[in-house]
């Protein structure tokens, strides 16, 4: 099962749905379980990620929706049909892979014409020039693959499986083999491509920053289930698990006791200190929580200094580390109990940086917290999670 079901938004099993729908999927290999009793919906038209670490089930996930692995048990239905055991080809989907997989041979006019031309399609020249417009590549048409930079490639591979119009195109690591800066543009280039086109985009990543830049709905994968879904931003701002807040991302999280709960504040006890975390990110039931906060929530100033953080204050912290990146300072600040809390500081030039030995106070706004299951790892998803 998964975190999918609590979605207001999900369909009924019994009405029609004209996206993709995976009903309890399973992928079981001799030895271990890849997916395990997936239930998705992807909207038609949108773009969803799946994202997660390497051996999570998202790609196994992708290729079961391609028809390149069969489902152990569970059903995968497309635009209302039942696909589970069609044949890749009779699948009205495509896929996109890091590789490109362009035929080196044909110039990029006949790369992105080969599916229309095996159909015996009419009007292929025209529908081509459509497609080399879109990809912005017209001038490139008749230059061979080994010709174009590695980002032209994957706009071809783009072109050549949009060309087909397929209910779903998958994306699978598409921007893995491209540098970081042009990894970045084709974030944005892709995403408007989507956009015109009207597809459904299905993009499988291990990448945080590429779900959350191109996604309309990120599905957060773990262990061959789905820790939990919905917008990058509400992922990012309010995680439901340890998982989450450590892989999208960096979180503090602190040890804490509820004292008091109401229809919108949950009172804790951190540390011997009284925070407030609203009832909207409260996600336990348990007497004991994880009190978590963004790095780039906390404000740190000089003892005593009055931030602009009221309701939740932490005395007695120290600097025990410095780190400039330019847009932020990182800080260390090691809290009387022992933990070290992470502080990301914008560089805007109006405050002073902060030294090792420093002693300082920390606050946050109390509507920045949230509150997690106490039974749940601290450490969950942290070493994946590379998002800073």
């Amino acid at each position: 099962m998964s975190l999918l079901a609590e979605a207001p938004d999900q369909v009924a099993d019994d009405t029609p749905y004209d996206g993709l729908r995976l009903r309890s999927v399973t992928k079981a290999f001799a030895s271990f379980t890849a997916v395990d009793g997936l239930d998705l919906d992807v909207p038609r038209g949108s773009f969803f990620a799946l994202l997660g670490p390497s051996g999570c089930g998202k790609t196994t996930t992708l290729r079961m929706v391609a028809g390149l692995e069969t489902p152990t048990s569970g059903s995968i239905t497309l635009a209302g049909q039942d696909i589970t055991y069609a044949k890749p080809y009779r699948r009205p989907v495509n896929t996109v892979f890091q590789s490109y997989a362009l035929f080196p041979h044909l110039d990029i006019f006949e790369n992105v014409a080969f599916g229309l031309r095996r159909r015996r399609s009419a009007d292929v020249k025209t529908q081509v020039h459509e497609m080399l417009e879109l990809v912005e590549l017209t001038s490139q048409a008749r230059k061979k693959p080994a010709q174009l930079s590695g980002g032209q490639q994957q706009r071809v591979a783009l072109a050549r499986a949009l060309i087909n119009k397929p209910e779903v195109l998958l994306l699978d690591e598409p921007l893995g083999a491209l540098d970081l800066k042009l990894r970045r543009s084709m974030q944005i280039e892709i995403k408007r491509i989507q956009t015109e086109v009207g597809l459904t985009f299905v993009h499988v990543t291990h990448d945080q920053e590429e779900a959350m830049t191109m996604a309309d709905t990120v599905a957060v994968m773990n262990k061959g289930l789905i820790e939990q879904m919905g917008a990058p931003a509400e992922l990012y701002e309010n995680p439901r698990s340890t998982f989450v807040a450590n892989f999208l991302g960096q979180s503090n999280l602190i040890e804490g006791a509820v004292l008091s709960r109401s229809a919108d504040v949950t009172t804790v006890d951190m540390q011997g200190i009284s925070v407030s975390v609203p009832t909207g990110r409260t996600h336990t039931d348990d007497a004991a929580g994880w009190v978590g906060i963004r790095p780039e929530k906390v404000l740190i100033g000089e003892e005593g200094e009055a931030l602009d953080a009221p309701g939740n204050t932490i005395p007695g912290g120290v600097v025990s580390d410095v780190s400039f990146v330019g847009v932020s300072t990182q800080y260390l600040v090691r809290m009387p109990w022992g933990q070290e809390l992470q502080v990301f500081e914008q560089n805007t030039g109006r405050r002073r940086r902060f030294a090792p030995g420093e002693r300082v106070e920390l606050s946050w706004r109390p509507e920045y917290a949230f509150l997690l299951d106490r039974s749940q790892d601290a450490g969950a998803g942290a070493v994946a999670g590379v998002l800073a």
